[in-house]
């Protein structure tokens, strides 16, 4: 079992859905960033998603996006993500996973990537704009490290799509709740719902849903059916806003939302 998938049955034997939280590498600044993932893992994340900065981020909502930007103004480089997932990793046991554009990684060599990426005690990629049918040097390479790879699926997938998405994928599927951008959003879309029990219907998997997710009446919805949400924009506001200790306070109240009487 994968560290990622261990820690989702660790929540669901707490009684919870599993809880991930996404904040950007290098925002505000990297050592900030370092401390802002510890945060989360001390106030109750069960995974955390790195995102390391892009000059394209065409699935990011204004707010990640902004932020992405400041880290890439303030001289991000590819080489201080494994420096962050080092310095998390030596100081938490709760795993993390990088969601990243796949130019990036071709950039830097995807074998040179996952060997990188282990070494700093990273649990697995998300990659959100790359096919399982395109993604077989990836696939190679997380056979070989042992890293999960964790693909999205959304409410418009095919059936034939989602076969292939959950045969590929290793960890959870990343279940899109909505078609669109991260970002809150008042309502969730009861697709999110049909997609799970979609998913469900071909296999045994571990469905995290996420995108528009941004408070803990939202989270529990979310974790009647599914295995864990995935919030990014309302963390990554409070660390705008607050700093470290609004960080806390919201990862917290979002926590909150996570028991369910599923488990």
């Amino acid at each position: 079992m994968s560290r990622v998938e261990d820690a989702i049955r660790k929540a669901h034997e707490a009684g919870r859905g599993a809880f991930i939280g996404y904040l950007p590498v290098g925002y505000p600044d990297l050592d900030t960033s370092i401390q802002a993932a510890l945060t989360l893992a001390r106030n109750g994340v069960d995974i955390i998603e790195l995102g390391p900065p892009y000059s394209d981020p065409v699935m990011d909502g204004a707010v990640i996006q902004e932020a992405t930007q400041h880290a890439l103004a303030n001289g991000f480089r590819m080489r201080d993500l494994f420096t962050a997932v080092k310095a998390i990793t030596d100081q938490t046991d709760v795993p993390v996973v990088v969601m990243t554009y796949w130019n990036p990684v071709m950039q830097y060599g995807v074998e040179r990537y996952a060997d990188d990426l282990l070494a700093a005690g990273g649990a697995g990629l998300i990659t959100p704009d790359i096919t399982p049918e395109s993604a077989g040097e990836w696939i190679d390479a997380s056979v070989r490290t042992g890293l999960d790879r964790i693909f999205l699926a959304a409410p418009t997938s095919s059936d034939e799509r989602l076969d292939l998405v959950l045969s590929s994928s290793t960890g959870f599927v990343y279940t899109v709740s909505t078609m669109g951008i991260t970002g809150e959003r008042a309502e969730l879309d009861r697709a999110a719902r049909t997609l799970v029990e979609r998913m469900r219907a071909r296999g045994d998997v571990h469905a995290c849903v996420g995108i528009g997710i941004s408070n803990a009446d939202q989270i529990a919805g979310v974790v009647e059916y599914a295995d864990g949400a995935i919030v990014g924009t309302a963390l990554v506001k409070a660390l705008r806003d607050g700093g470290l200790d609004a960080l806390a306070e919201t990862t917290r109240t979002l926590a909150g939302g996570t028991p369910t009487t599923r488990y």
